[in-house]
């Protein structure tokens, strides 16, 4: 996940900021977690989710389950369930953080621009032909060193973007097997070492696909962004209050996929011993 702007805007911003202290903290956090695009990105996820959820069913299952699984995965990717679980775990996570340095910067003109900016290219990479795009002229850009995409990777790096992601993707995958093992549905030889060994194996290719679509989607995203702009939000990001938000974020939407993933993997186990029936 991601935020912000320009080269005094950010000293502008906390020095001007509103007094948050006197709102209650729920309000703080729900003020926060509006003004991160977090409820519209957990929409974008649910249609991504579904989407995913669709080719997963055709690998996986008989067509004579499609009805189940399509029913399945509507239930699984509820966005009111997913909104309410990434809510709960980011409040959970910001106690004793620096909430006001956060709202100040992500209320400001320059921190709404961002966010804007990332809804509208997360959105639009709903269309696999805008994303392919993407990643065609991502690929030009990281190939010549261009730039921007050096300073896109100086935020990518700040953020520790990578490593973060390619962690999460792999407890999802984990715990996707976990739930067709649990489920029943998977030969005996199939245990959760033989899994995580099986996951491990995946490291590498997750690894490529992640920084491609990571620099695919930022290029994209902050394009209209001047370089003192994304420079700002580089020097938010190193923060302590950028720091802490950003655990914030993949600890919340990383618990959100792992308990999606073993779902998806226990109600495919179900549908398939139900075929076998």
């Amino acid at each position: 996940m991601s935020r912000f702007a320009s080269a005094f805007a950010l000293i502008a911003t906390i020095t001007t900021a509103p007094v948050f202290a006197q709102s209650t903290p729920d309000a703080e956090i729900d003020t926060l977690f509006a003004a991160l695009g977090l409820p519209e990105i957990v929409e974008v996820m649910h249609e991504e989710g579904l989407a995913y959820s669709t080719t997963l069913g055709e690998d996986m299952l008989p067509v004579a389950a499609a009805r189940d699984w399509a029913e399945a995965a509507q239930a699984i990717y509820d966005p009111q369930n997913m909104l309410r679980e990434v809510r709960a775990t980011f409040e959970t996570e910001l106690q004793g953080d620096d909430i006001d340095a956060m709202l100040a910067f992500f209320t400001s003109e320059a921190g709404a621009r961002i966010i804007a900016l990332e809804v509208s290219a997360r959105r639009a990479f709903l269309d696999e032909a805008v994303e392919e795009a993407s990643t065609q002229a991502a690929t030009v850009q990281m190939r010549d060193e261009t730039p921007r995409y050096l300073l896109v990777k100086d935020f990518v790096d700040t953020n520790d973007l990578i490593e973060s992601n390619v962690v999460g993707a792999l407890n999802s995958s984990y715990a996707f097997y976990t739930g067709l093992i649990d489920g029943g549905a998977m030969p005996a030889d199939v245990t959760r070492d033989t899994a995580l060994q099986d996951v491990w194996a995946q490291e590498l290719d997750i690894r490529d696909t992640t920084t491609e679509w990571i620099f695919s989607f930022l290029l994209m995203a902050y394009q209209p962004l001047s370089d003192a702009e994304l420079n700002t939000y580089i020097a938010f990001s190193e923060t302590d209050a950028g720091q802490q938000l950003t655990a914030a974020l993949f600890v919340a939407f990383d618990g959100m996929f792992e308990d999606i993933s073993r779902a998806l993997g226990l109600n495919i186990s179900r549908l398939l011993l139900t075929q076998e029936l």
